[in-house]
């Protein structure tokens, strides 16, 4: 099983400011254990570069991009090859 560590966070239910990198990683983990090692490494290298590049801080509603910002982002480096 893969999933993420965290909480539920009700109090930022709606609120687009949830850091979803954990729930990335997961995903990540599930690929690099089924085999799929380059489709791992693209989301590795991906959470990476976003980490490096565009995230203030890793805490809720302080990251400096939204979710779905920081979502999109993940899926821009995977699609350039990260």
């Amino acid at each position: 099983m893969f999933e993420p560590i965290g909480g539920s966070a009700p109090k930022y239910t709606g609120k687009n400011v949830i850091n979803p990198l954990a729930a990335v990683m997961a995903g990540y983990m599930m690929l690099d254990h089924l085999g799929e090692k380059e489709a791992a490494g693209l989301v590795e290298g991906a959470v990476i570069k976003v980490i490096q590049n565009h995230m203030k801080s890793m805490e809720a509603s302080m990251m400096g991009p939204s979710t779905t910002e920081v979502g999109d982002l993940v899926v821009e480096y995977i699609q350039a090859g990260a």
